[in-house]
């Protein structure tokens, strides 16, 4: 991305980062640069997320690569990070990065984030550890890491988990490990998946109007631990009997939805009902995994198998 100078209007440039950042690297690296796409973030659909996999898995078994660094725009690259962490097969180390601020904006951060990502997937530690994000000098993993500011470099957290690493000038750093890994090698990702936020006084007609638009599934951003307004619960109930998976997590950015509260609309009741809970994410990831897990399987004790 480039700024204008005149208008302050921020758009795509021709000018290829690489240009700069052979001289900055330290130790010998042999890069091979492919573009497959040429697109903003917000443009980026979950069938171009498969096609980078796909592309990612080639790429891998025609040559003897150490490891793939991939640029992408911050607004969705959680989500594009997520799904590879899914989808690809592979030990070697997969780093998605990108930049808050514009090439030739003041404090421009994209130059400096890339170099990061190739020291880290130039590094043997960061083998078997899934997708991670590079960004300001901290390393993250997909399953976590979220964008939390609109503009600041520091947006990428991964909160209540922290981290995994560092970066510093001369060393990459390592001191969490995750415990487990999901893989799910689908051949297409067609499924359509709403996703729905709570708030106070919500009743059903916007899940309704969903249900009755034939989506395959429904994530739902409850309120603290996984509760809902009661006049939500009947319309639930009629997407549960249309066979439609409804996955519940929490609109809070920390913590994890449990069945906790009996009330009307309480977290137990939704569990009894057959509502689904997923743990440790966030609204956007949980649609990219249910729309992963359904192409797998349509049945609900796997699904909700996937997602415990």
């Amino acid at each position: 991305m480039k700024e204008d100078k005149e208008t302050g209007e921020v758009n795509t440039s021709s000018k290829h980062p690489l240009e700069e950042i052979s001289v900055l690297l330290k130790d010998h690296v042999e890069i091979d640069d492919d573009i497959l796409f040429h697109l903003p973030s917000p443009h980026i659909r979950p069938d171009h997320m498969l096609k980078l996999g796909r592309f990612v898995h080639e790429k891998m078994a025609k040559k003897s690569y150490d490891g793939v660094v991939i640029t992408h725009g911050t607004d969705t690259l959680e989500e594009t990070a997520y799904f590879l962490d899914l989808f690809i097969q592979t030990r070697k180390p997969v780093v998605v990065t990108g930049a808050m601020r514009s090439s030739n904006e003041v404090g421009s951060d994209g130059l400096y984030n890339l170099l990061s990502a190739i020291r880290v997937a130039s590094c043997d530690e960061a083998q078997d550890k899934g997708v991670l994000v590079v960004m300001n000098d901290e390393i993250h993993t997909a399953k976590n890491v979220t964008k939390t500011s609109t503009s600041n470099v520091a947006t990428f957290q991964s909160p209540q988990y922290g981290p995994i690493g560092i970066t510093t000038k001369n060393e990459v750093f390592f001191h969490h490990k995750m415990t487990r890994h999901d893989s799910y090698p689908i051949q297409s990702i067609g499924k359509r998946v709403s996703l729905i936020k709570a708030y106070a006084g919500m009743d059903g007609s916007l899940i309704d109007a969903v249900r009755e638009s034939h989506v395959d599934g429904l994530i739902v951003e409850a309120l603290g631990q996984g509760n809902l307004p009661p006049e939500t619960v009947d319309a639930l109930k009629r997407t549960l009997d249309d066979g439609i998976p409804v996955v519940l997590v929490s609109r809070c950015y920390q913590g994890i939805v449990q069945d906790t509260y009996g009330y009307p609309g309480g977290g137990r009741q939704l569990r009894e009902m057959g509502i689904i809970f997923a743990n440790g994410l966030t609204g956007p990831k949980a649609r990219i995994k249910l729309m992963v897990a359904l192409e797998m399987t349509t049945n609900m004790t796997e699904l909700e198998h996937m997602f415990s």
